[in-house]
């Protein structure tokens, strides 16, 4: 059984059409379906069902999708540990959010360079949006993101972490008052990530049901929302990690408010019809290094 067919097989069921699965796979729709022509012959099931809704599945199909992945999986590994010996050269270019830049930038390129002494890295640091759009248009072969639904089919993300979200402002700003829910809160200013991020976005819907939105100061900048809030100049929610220190030294104080923020969760993500096997290898080690940080 050739690995070819069953990679196209599995790009035609993730992508849901021939045609893009000729586009991932750089070659052409006949190509394609002669790939599934020779897995069906070989196996002795049909595997799609073409009709005017599109391509899916058939019921053989979907028994034979995990299998498949298990078996291109296997290879991949076996291709990793036959090469491991082998120096990654050349350049990658990877996008991390600003949060992520600000807690692990340091860390991961320290440990990627241990991994691959011969590789240069280029390094963007952007709100999760602009480095999605990035990825896309074939700027960018790794990002770190603020997790989200993607809607290019051709990307693929995995989960890398997530940090609890802390409301937070300066002791000056709150003297004498309570902040106990959302219209407490409405009456500061709010500091917040860009417009059309997934914080901000958080943010707005705490107060869609109010007449009157409070003011939303936004910066796309970690250092910054930092300082202006540490300068008094509004009440920020901000992962955990961030403010802790601010907060045990007291330069800022956590503040307790009605509900709860929910934890903001990030990712890795790159394009599916990137052959090499790189991206994957970094994401791989850099979610060991984060997840080892969190069990120290």
């Amino acid at each position: 059984m050739r690995l070819r067919n069953l990679q196209t097989f599995v790009a035609v069921a993730r992508l849901g059409s021939f045609h893009a699965a000729a586009q991932q796979q750089h070659t052409t729709q006949p190509g394609v379906s002669a790939r599934i022509n020779a897995l069906e012959e070989e196996l002795g099931v049909q595997l799609f069902i073409r009709d005017k809704s599109g391509t899916r599945l058939s019921p053989k199909g979907v028994q034979l999708l995990p299998y498949a992945e298990k078996m291109l999986a296997i290879g991949q590994e076996m291709k990793e540990q036959l090469s491991e010996e082998q120096q990654q050269k050349g350049n990658i270019r990877i996008g991390i959010a600003d949060t992520l830049a600000h807690l692990w930038l340091t860390r991961l390129l320290e440990h990627w360079q241990q991994q691959h002494p011969l590789l240069s890295f280029e390094l963007n640091t952007d709100v999760s949006q602009r480095l999605i759009q990035q990825l896309s248009d074939h700027q960018l072969d790794l990002a770190l993101i603020v997790d989200q639904p993607l809607s290019d089919t051709a990307l693929v993300s995995e989960p890398l972490c997530s940090y609890p979200q802390k409301w937070v402002a300066a002791p000056d700003l709150i003297t004498g008052d309570s902040v106990k829910d959302i219209e407490d809160l409405a009456r500061y200013p709010i500091l917040s990530f860009p417009r059309d991020t997934r914080p901000w976005e958080f943010l707005q819907s705490l107060f869609i049901n109010r007449i009157e939105m409070p003011r939303f100061h936004t910066c796309g900048s970690v250092k910054g929302l930092l300082e202006l809030t540490q300068q008094g100049l509004g009440i920020a929610l901000l992962t955990a990690p961030l403010v802790d220190k601010q907060i045990a030294s007291g330069e800022l104080v956590e503040l307790d408010i009605s509900p709860n923020p929910p934890g903001l969760n990030f990712s890795f993500s790159w394009r599916l019809d990137d052959n090499r096997i790189l991206p994957k290898l970094l994401a791989d080690s850099g979610r060991g290094t984060i997840s080892q940080d969190h069990t120290d």
